[in-house]
């Protein structure tokens, strides 16, 4: 079994992100959604590597086995998006959620960002006591900053200071 090294999104892994994503939003969540409904998926760089976000990624044995994200919306703040690990490298034996998140909020340290947001579904289950255990606290919807990203199925927002 290799190491699992979390690293950034560079040219050539957008395939390899879209076979984590996708199979977890379909089939584990049953979200009727495709690679072509999320047009950011085909435009990393642009879309999430640009201001003060970024885009990594977790790879074990040249297979990437999760993702995470940082979208700028300005004023100091950002959403956190795609946040995604493959079944087979998930829980505290592997802890792969936990470091990318890590160098998540490590970069939004570092990028002088004050505020991350998130929205998620009520379905995340898993997702919702692993952001809370992780310090963000949950907030209403009219509470999110103008500028956040809202998707259709969320439903369930989240906000940690940095």
């Amino acid at each position: 079994m290799g190491d699992i090294v979390i690293r950034s999104f560079k040219p050539g892994d957008g395939r390899g992100v879209i076979s984590v994503i996708l199979p977890i939003q379909r089939e584990e969540f049953s979200v009727a959604i495709t690679a072509e409904d999320q047009p950011d998926l085909a435009a990393i760089p642009t879309f999430y590597q640009s201001g003060k976000g970024g885009f990594w990624v977790a790879e074990k044995d040249g297979e990437v086995v999760g993702t995470i994200s940082l979208k700028d919306i300005g004023n100091d703040e950002a959403a956190l998006r795609k946040m995604f690990v493959a079944a087979k490298v998930r829980g505290k034996e592997f802890g792969v959620a936990a470091r990318l998140l890590d160098v998540l909020m490590a970069h939004a340290s570092q990028a002088g960002l004050k505020a991350i947001f998130l929205g998620t579904t009520d379905k995340f289950l898993a997702a919702h006591r692993f952001y809370e255990k992780n310090g963000f606290a949950e907030v209403a919807a009219e509470d999110l900053p103008e500028s956040f990203p809202r998707m259709a199925v969320d439903t369930k927002f989240y906000r940690r200071a940095v």
